[in-house]
């Protein structure tokens, strides 16, 4: 019997049954619908975060020095411990790399994280969460902010510690509308601050917005919130190229300002946006590691539902069976058909959850930030799930339809 027989005497027992066929597919679908989106999700995202979040954290061609890595996941308990202990970075710190690093673009000194929220007031309008940044003047160069209004924060700002910030395009619509904000004064932590400027948009990532933040000069930030453990210095390069050779350059600065040995590791980290990617994709590793486990359960239970299916068909067909052996099929034909028919009907659940699992994705991506990017590797191994299940659990019953005694299936009813 030729193969585009068989598969057409199969598809003609499904479609013959369609419901049953349904049904007996669903278990497959539902786990192939999974698998798809949830690795569409998750691919989307890692993608965004490269391209859109990695960049606007720490651009192609910048750098952090931080004093603690952004990946902390693969850090020991040890090592985070030790990394704890390591000195805070400072002004000090940054005036080594400047010194270092002569034709970089632009270095800064920011607040480190946990950047604080608090509201921003202005007479009887109030704007809740808002980050509150404390950076030098350079900040603005290294994150490609542009001044809609006003000015930007200047070296005087931050040398005299003067009450003054530049606020997010956010803050600016909410609270003041069709009211220009420069000049005016606003309230953070009970103090006064008088608005110089406001930033253009940035937009929003992941349903974040880039423009609910307030700039004000580091010194003064710290006379609020103190000095944090995590400062971060950001160094910008004209090219991308410039990178790496800028951060050996501030790697070996840094080493000699803090009189560290040739045999002592690091007490600070360098940090590119390749860090924070790292990071992420360590996160949700943790998602494709329970991945497999869902997805398996479903598959063995839809397996397990066309095995039980299958042996009930060949129940159902002894006679059939019997016919076709009476008139010369052999043995192995009649298992290549039951087979034939496991695995086409696994498949098509593989199709079907593909389908779904493609519109599931979509359909997210619609309603929610979060993005979608359904992948070439994750279609066809939905596909080979399909058709594995069909090959796995049909030999069973294609094996007995096959070891039927021709003479007692045409005997039965």
């Amino acid at each position: 019997m030729r193969l585009t027989d068989v598969v057409s005497s199969a598809l003609a027992q499904i479609l013959a049954n369609k419901l049953r066929s349904f049904f007996t597919l669903l278990g497959v679908i539902v786990s192939v619908t999974f698998l798809v989106a949830v690795v569409a999700i998750i691919q989307g995202m890692n993608a965004y975060v490269r391209e859109n979040v990695a960049g606007a954290i720490i651009g192609a061609n910048s750098f952090q020095v931080r004093r603690t890595p952004i990946n902390f996941a693969r850090f020991s308990d040890d090592e985070w411990r030790r990394a704890q202990r390591r000195p805070k970075i400072g002004p000090d710190d940054a005036a080594v790399i400047m010194a270092a690093i002569p034709d970089a673009e632009a270095i800064s000194l920011q607040s480190g994280w946990p950047t604080p929220q608090a509201d921003v007031v202005w007479g009887n309008r109030s704007l809740g969460d808002a980050l509150i940044l404390g950076v030098t003047p350079a900040y603005q160069t290294v994150q490609d902010y542009r001044i809609a209004q006003g000015r930007p924060l200047t070296d005087v700002d931050v040398a005299e510690r003067r009450a003054v910030v530049v606020i997010g395009a956010q803050i600016a619509q909410t609270l003041f509308e069709n009211v220009d904000p420069v000049g005016r004064f606003v309230r953070v932590l009970g103090e006064q601050f008088e608005i110089v400027g406001v930033n253009a948009r940035k937009g929003r990532v992941l349903g974040q917005s880039f423009d609910g933040f307030v700039l004000m000069p580091i010194t003064r930030f710290e006379m609020l919130y103190g000095r944090r453990n995590t400062t971060t210095i950001s160094v910008k390069m004209r090219e991308a190229a410039e990178v790496a050779p800028a951060m050996q350059r501030a790697e070996e600065a840094l080493r000699v300002a803090r009189r560290l040995r040739p045999a002592e590791e690091n007490n600070f980290s360098i940090e590119t946006s390749d860090a924070l990617v790292a990071f992420w994709k360590t996160l949700t590793q943790v998602l494709f590691a329970v991945l497999p486990a869902v997805v398996g359960i479903g598959i063995v239970v839809g397996g397990i539902v066309i095995m039980n299916i299958m042996l009930m068909s060949v129940t159902e067909r002894t006679h059939e069976i019997g016919i076709r052996k009476a008139v010369g099929a052999r043995s192995q034909d009649i298992e290549r058909q039951f087979l034939a028919e496991a695995v086409v009907l696994a498949t098509l659940g593989g199709l079907l959850g593909v389908a779904w699992g493609w519109g599931l994705a979509g359909l997210v991506a619609q309603l929610s930030p979060l993005p979608a990017r359904v992948t070439g590797w994750s279609i066809g191994l939905a596909l080979a799930l399909g058709a594995g299940v069909g090959i796995l659990f049909g030999v069973y019953p294609a094996r007995r339809a096959a070891r039927l005694d021709p003479i007692a299936a045409l005997r039965a009813d």
